[in-house]
C-alpha cells in the first residue's frame, strides 16, 4: 500500500491532514451527533445515533448490507450492526447539515466486505487521507479525527476509489471542542477471579484450548498462525493479527466463538474438523463470564524475548564489526612480494605448504589487463610497445593508459549496472520503455572515468537533487544520478491503485545488496531469519523512499510519463515545473475537446457527420502536433521530493492492507540505527546516503572492495558479493579484504586508486598455469596460487569482434529509436518488445526488462530484473551455433577478413596479422601451415559449392576467422 500522507493507522487513527488544523487537543471533546449511514438509530458507546433518516443527511452512493459477514477485530453488537450495514461505491459523497459555525471535529467509519480496496477521503473537498487500503473481508477502521469547519452549516464527507473499486463507508461521529475524542469502549476482561472461575477454566476451557487449539497458537507452536497466542491471559487479551478475539461478556461478538463455530469458513477453527457442540457452550460460557482466565505466565512477552535480535551476538559475526587494520604478515619468501597485499596472500600460501606460480608473460599480462579494465583486446601496436618497454614501470604505465581511457568508464560502468539491474524499460506487465534513462548509465560511465569518489557516488545516487551543486552542470548531472531509484521496477498495469509498495521493495532490496551487501528485503514480512535485520528496520528503509517521488514511466491504464524532473539548474525548477503542468493541462483541453466530438458524432447523419468528421481529424492534429512539440527544456527520469514527508506503518507480515505500529526513519539499528532528526522536513535520503557512505560504516568500503577484487580475479574474496550475512559466505582472506577497505577509505575512496593496487601486485602479475599439488589442495583455487582462467563476458566477446571487424561505432550513444509517446499502446498481452541493431559497444544495447537482448541472454549477460553481482558462465549449443551461423558474426568475420587480406600481399603475412589481431600473439610456424591448409581445403569446398570465382578468395578468409573466433585461446582471457 502507499500511505503517501498517512501519519498514523489504526482502529482509532488519528490522521491530520494538510489543510486542517492540529492543535494539540485539550480536554475531552463534546459529542455533537452521529449517523448511521445506511440502517436505523441505535446507541453505540452510550451515545445516541441517528438512522439513515435522519435530518439534514444526503446521501449519495448504492447501499449495501451484510450482517453475516465476521468483523475483524470484533465489537460490540450495536456497532457492528451499523459498521455491516454501508454505503458503497466508487465515489460516494455524504453532506450532513444543521450544524453549528464553530470548528467540528469528524470521525468516519469504514469497512471491508469483500476484498481490499484503496480508497482516498476527503472531508470538505480537501484530502484527509489518501490510497488507504480497507483491508480483507471484514475488516473495519474507526478512523479520524479531523478538524473542519461547517460551510452554510453543512459538513461533506467523500469517499473515491479507482474506477473498478468501491469503498463502504458506514457511519459519522461529530464532535464540537478542542478535546481529545474518546476511543472505542469495550468490556472489561475479569480481573477478580473467584474460585468458581478458576475452577470452570481449568475443567472446561483450558482442556479444549490445549486439545484442539495449542497445535497453532501457543508459544510452543511449531509456526505460530495469525499472531494469536492462546496459551496465557496475555495471549488471549492481546489477540491475534486481525485484533481482538474475546470481547468479553459478548460471545455473539466475539472471533473466537465465531470461529469455533464454523459459520464463517475463511475463519473456521480447527480448519479441519468442527470441536463437540458442548465444548462450544462451555467456550461461549466462559466468554459470557468475561473470560476469567487463571494463568499468570507471559508467553506473549517470553515468546516476544525468544525472538528478539540479540544485538550483541549479532555485532559478532565478521561483517558487522569494525573495520580492522591487520599488520603486514611475516612470510618465509621475503623477496617474493612486492606490496602487503602479496604478503597477505602469501601467508596464506605458507601456511597450507603451496607456492604461488611463476610470473605471466608480458604478452599474456598486458591481453589480461586490456580486458580487465577496457573490456578489449589490446592492439598489435599496444602489444609492440609494452614488450619493447624494458623499464621497471613498463606495467605501472600500461595500467595507467588504461585507466585514462574513456573505455574504462564502459567497461566497470557496465559492472555496476549489472548491480543495480539497469534496464531501459520499466518491469510492468507491457515494459513500457524509459527513453530517458540512458542519461543514468551515461552518468554512471562517466563517473568511474573520472574517478568520482565511491562516498559522492553514493550520495549522488541516493541524494543527487538534495546536494548543493558547484554550477548548473553539476545539479543536472547529480539530478540524473538519482536514475538509480527511479530505476526501480514498474509492476501489473493499474494507476490509481498502483502497488508502490512493490516498487519500493525494489528499491530497498537493491540498496541493501548493492551498497551494503545485505538481503534487507527479506525482513520485509518478518525479522530477518538469520540477520541482525528486524522488520521496523525495514519500514524505517521504507519511509526515506515512501517520502519520494518517484516518476511515471506509463502503464497499460495510462500510457504517457509524468512526473519526470526538468533537467535544469535548481533555481529555475519551480518554473520549468509550471510549464509542465500548464503543457499538461493544454493537452488534456485538447485531448477532451477531441473526445466530445467523437461522443456527439453517434448522433450525426449526412452532411453534418462529415463536418463533425472533419472536425475530429483537425483536433486529432492539434492534439498530436502539440504533443509532438518539445519543451524548452529536457526532462530526467529521476526522483523528486514527495508532496510531504511521512514516516512509515510496518505492513504486518508484508500486507499494506493491514499497517501496524508506525516507525520513525532511520538507519539500520546493527549499523548504528542514526535517526533522522525531528526536524528535517526532507524525505531523508541525504541522510541516507551520508549513513551508506559513512568511513565507519563495516559494510560499504568492504562491500565495494571486494566487488573490485571480483573483476579482477573473477571471484571476490567473499564469494557471495551481494550478501555478506549469514547465508553468504566468509572471506577466504579476511585480513586481506580489510587491509584492501582500508586503502580505498584512506585513498579518498578513489576506485582507480584502488586498481592500482591490485593490478600492480604480484599476486595479479601470475601465470594462469598451476601446480599439480596446488590443483589437487586447492581445486577452486581460493589461495590464489595462480592467476584463475576466466571466460570473455558477453559484452566483450561482442565488444572483441566489433574491433577485429574494424568498424566499432565510438561516437556518443546517444538515445534509443523508440517510437514516440504518441504512439505508445503497449499492453500486457502486446508488450513493447524490440532490439536495435547497433554497431557501439555492447553497454549502449537498449536493455529490456522484461524480453531480454537475444544474444546477452545466450552468452550469460546481467539479468535486468534483478541485481548480478557475478555472471554465471555456461557453455551450450546454442552459443556454439551463433559462433557459426549469427548474422552479426558473418559480418564482423567479413571485415576483419577484408582487414587481413589488406594488411599483406603474402598467406603467411596475413595469417600473422590475424594472430596478432584476435590472439595477441604471433602464430607458431605449425599453426600457419595449418591455417594455409585450412584456406586450400575451404576454396576446394566453396569451388564445389558454386561460390562465384569473385567471392572465393574472400569466403575463404572469413571461413578462417569464424575459426579463429572459435578457439579458447580467443575466448578466455588466460
Amino acid at each position: 500500500m502507499n500511505r503517501s500522507r498517512l501519519a498514523l493507522l489504526g482502529l482509532s487513527a488519528c490522521l491530520l491532514a494538510p489543510g486542517f488544523s492540529s492543535r494539540v487537543l485539550a480536554a475531552d471533546a463534546v459529542f455533537l451527533r452521529a449517523l448511521n449511514l445506511n440502517g436505523p438509530a441505535l446507541e453505540i458507546d452510550g451515545r445516541k445515533w441517528e438512522g439513515s433518516n435522519a435530518a439534514k443527511l444526503v446521501v449519495s452512493g448504492k447501499v449495501f448490507e451484510n450482517q453475516a459477514v465476521a468483523l475483524k477485530p470484533t465489537t460490540d453488537p450495536a456497532r457492528a450492526r451499523m459498521i455491516r450495514s454501508s454505503v458503497w461505491g466508487s465515489k460516494v459523497d455524504v453532506s450532513v447539515g444543521g450544524l453549528p459555525s464553530a470548528e467540528c471535529q469528524i470521525v468516519v467509519y469504514v469497512w471491508e466486505d469483500n476484498h481490499t480496496e484503496q480508497f482516498d477521503l476527503l472531508v470538505n473537498d480537501k484530502p484527509v487521507v489518501e490510497k488507504l487500503h480497507s483491508g480483507a473481508g471484514g475488516s473495519w477502521k474507526r478512523l479520524g479525527p479531523w478538524r473542519a469547519t461547517p460551510v452554510d452549516g453543512t459538513v461533506k464527507v467523500s469517499a473515491r476509489t479507482p474506477s473498478h473499486g468501491a469503498v463502504n463507508l458506514s457511519g459519522i461521529e461529530i464532535w464540537t471542542g478542542e478535546g481529545t475524542i474518546p476511543g472505542v469502549t469495550s468490556a472489561a476482561f475479569v480481573t477478580e477471579l473467584t474460585a468458581d472461575h478458576a475452577a470452570f477454566f481449568e475443567s472446561k476451557v483450558r482442556p479444549v484450548l490445549v486439545e484442539h487449539c495449542y497445535e497453532c497458537h501457543s508459544s510452543t507452536a511449531k509456526k505460530l498462525k495469525g499472531g494469536l497466542m492462546l496459551d496465557s491471559r496475555a495471549g488471549i487479551i492481546k489477540g491475534g493479527d486481525n485484533g481482538q478475539v474475546i470481547l468479553p461478556g459478548q460471545p455473539e461478538s466475539s472471533m473466537l466463538i465465531q470461529s469455533v463455530r464454523h459459520a464463517d469458513p475463511d475463519l473456521a477453527m480447527p480448519p479441519k474438523k468442527k470441536i463437540p457442540d458442548l465444548a462450544i457452550a462451555d467456550l461461549e460460557a466462559w466468554v459470557r463470564m468475561g473470560a476469567p482466565d487463571p494463568r499468570t505466565e507471559n508467553t506473549v512477552a517470553a515468546a516476544a524475548s525468544k525472538s528478539a535480535i540479540d544485538w550483541n551476538k549479532g555485532r559478532q559475526w565478521w561483517s558487522f564489526r569494525s573495520l580492522a587494520k591487520p599488520s603486514s604478515p611475516v612470510v618465509k619468501q621475503t623477496r617474493w612480494p612486492v606490496s602487503d597485499l602479496d604478503r597477505f596472500v602469501l601467508a596464506r600460501l605458507e601456511k597450507e605448504g603451496l607456492k604461488p606460480a611463476a610470473d605471466a608473460e608480458k604478452r599474456v599480462l598486458i591481453r589480461r589487463a586490456t580486458f580487465d579494465l577496457t573490456g578489449l583486446p589490446p592492439t598489435p601496436a599496444e602489444i609492440d610497445a609494452f614488450l619493447a618497454d624494458k623499464s621497471s614501470k613498463a606495467f605501472t604505465k600500461v595500467v595507467d593508459r588504461l585507466l585514462a581511457s574513456p573505455h574504462y568508464g564502459e567497461r566497470w560502468g557496465r559492472h555496476w549496472l549489472d548491480v543495480v539491474r539497469y534496464a531501459d524499460t520499466a518491469g510492468d506487465n507491457s515494459d513500457f520503455p524509459i527513453p530517458q534513462m540512458r542519461r543514468y548509465r551515461d552518468w554512471v560511465i562517466h563517473a568511474f572515468n573520472r574517478d568520482l569518489p565511491y562516498d559522492q557516488f553514493i550520495r549522488e545516487q541516493l541524494a543527487g537533487d538534495l546536494l548543493p551543486s558547484d554550477n548548473a552542470d553539476d545539479a543536472k548531472e547529480r539530478l540524473v544520478a538519482t536514475g538509480y531509484i527511479a530505476n526501480a521496477r514498474r509492476f501489473g498495469s493499474r494507476v490509481d491503485d498502483y502497488p508502490q509498495h512493490l516498487t519500493i521493495e525494489d528499491t530497498i532490496d537493491n540498496l541493501g545488496r548493492a551498497f551494503l551487501g545485505l538481503t534487507v528485503s527479506c525482513a520485509r514480512c518478518h525479522d530477518h531469519k538469520f540477520d541482525p535485520i528486524p522488520t521496523a528496520d525495514y519500514y524505517a528503509l521504507y519511509g526515506f523512499f515512501q517520502s519520494t517521488r518517484y516518476p511515471w514511466p506509463g502503464i497499460e491504464l495510462e500510457q504517457k510519463q509524468r512526473d519526470l524532473v526538468p533537467l535544469v539548474e535548481p533555481a529555475r525548477r519551480t518554473e520549468a515545473n509550471s510549464a509542465i503542468k500548464a503543457h499538461d493541462t493544454e493537452k488534456r483541453r485538447l485531448e477532451k475537446e477531441t473526445q466530445k466530438l467523437k461522443d456527439s458524432l453517434k448522433d450525426k447523419t449526412g452532411d453534418e457527420k462529415k463536418s463533425v468528421e472533419a472536425k475530429i481529424a483537425d483536433a486529432e492534429k492539434a492534439v498530436k502536433e502539440f504533443t509532438a512539440k518539445p519543451l524548452p527544456f529536457e526532462l530526467a527520469y529521476a526522483v523528486a521530493e514527495a508532496g510531504k514527508a511521512v514516516n512509515a506503518a510496518i505492513q504486518i507480515k508484508g500486507d499494506p492492507a493491514k499497517p501496524g505500529d508506525v516507525v520513525g526513519r532511520r538507519f539500520l539499528t546493527i549499523l548504528g540505527g542514526q535517526e533522522l532528526a525531528p526536524d528535517d522536513q526532507t524525505s531523508g535520503r541525504l541522510h541516507l546516503a551520508n549513513r551508506l557512505s559513512d568511513p565507519a560504516n563495516p559494510l560499504t568500503a568492504r562491500v565495494m572492495a571486494n566487488r573490485i577484487w571480483l573483476h579482477h580475479f573473477g571471484k571476490g574474496l567473499v564469494p557471495t558479493p551481494n550478501d555478506f550475512g549469514k547465508q553468504g559466505k566468509t572471506p577466504t582472506h579476511p585480513e586481506l579484504l580489510d587491509w584492501l577497505a582500508n586503502r580505498f577509505i584512506e585513498s579518498g575512496w578513489s576506485i582507480k586508486d584502488l586498481h592500482r593496487t591490485i593490478m600492480l601486485s604480484r599476486t595479479y602479475q601470475l601465470a594462469g598455469v598451476r601446480s599439480e599439488e596446488a590443483t589437487t589442495r586447492d581445486p577452486n583455487n581460493e589461495l590464489l596460487s595462480s592467476f584463475p582462467r576466466r571466460r570473455l563476458d558477453a559484452e566483450s566477446l561482442r565488444d572483441a569482434m566489433l574491433v577485429l571487424g574494424g568498424n566499432m561505432d565510438t561516437t556518443p550513444a546517444g538515445a534509443h529509436p523508440f517510437p514516440p509517446q504518441s504512439e505508445w499502446k503497449f499492453t500486457q498481452h502486446n508488450p513493447f518488445k524490440a532490439v536495435y541493431d547497433s554497431k557501439r559497444r555492447s553497454v549502449y544495447l537498449m536493455t529490456q526488462r522484461i524480453q531480454r537482448h537475444p544474444y546477452l541472454a545466450i552468452f550469460d549477460g546481467a539479468d535486468p530484473s534483478a541485481s548480478t553481482p557475478v555472471r554465471t558462465t555456461s557453455t551450450t549449443p546454442l552459443q556454439a551455433l551463433f559462433l557459426l551461423n549469427d548474422p552479426f558474426v558473418h559480418g564482423q568475420s567479413r571485415e576483419f577478413a577484408n582487414r587481413i587480406v589488406a594488411s599483406a600481399k603474402d598467406e603467411p603475412g596475413r595469417i600473422q596479422f590475424a594472430y596478432r589481431s584476435a590472439l595477441g600473439r604471433a602464430a607458431e610456424r605449425t599453426e600457419i601451415e595449418q591455417c594455409r591448409s585450412f584456406l586450400r581445403n575451404a576454396r576446394v569446398q566453396l569451388a564445389e559449392s558454386r561460390t562465384a570465382l569473385d567471392q572465393l578468395e574472400a569466403e575463404a578468409w572469413q571461413s578462417m576467422v569464424r575459426a579463429l573466433l572459435r578457439l579458447n585461446e580467443f575466448v578466455y582471457v588466460d
